[in-house]
């Protein structure tokens, strides 16, 4: 096999050196660069001290649920981790009392 297909089967371009061997799949914006900015998500609960945490407030636990029924993690939502292990029992509360569903319901 010659050098030309074989650069070609791993989908690398012709005279571009090794610095950049493959495609440009991960270039968003189309100048070379990648972007690596990403906000830092903050615990909603440590920020504002009026946004209490409890059980019985449905409309803030269904928030935290998917809609497939599981608590939705720290790296989605955001909090810290004191706040997520209150927020995990809080939600296990109201599923208790059926405030919160343990899976929602396909209608």
């Amino acid at each position: 096999m010659d050098k030309e297909g074989y650069m070609a089967g791993f989908g690398m371009k012709e005279g571009r050196g090794d610095k950049s061997r493959f495609d440009d799949r991960a270039d968003k914006d189309g100048d070379g660069s990648r972007r690596s900015f990403h906000r830092k998500k903050v615990c909603r609960f440590c920020s504002d001290q009026d946004y209490l945490l409890d059980y019985k407030d449905i409309r803030m636990m269904q928030s935290f649920v998917s809609e497939h029924g599981k608590i939705v993690p720290r790296r989605i939502s955001g909090t810290c981790a004191l706040h997520q292990r209150h927020l995990t029992t809080a939600v296990k509360r109201a599923r208790n009392l059926a405030l919160v569903g343990y899976v929602s319901m396909g209608i």
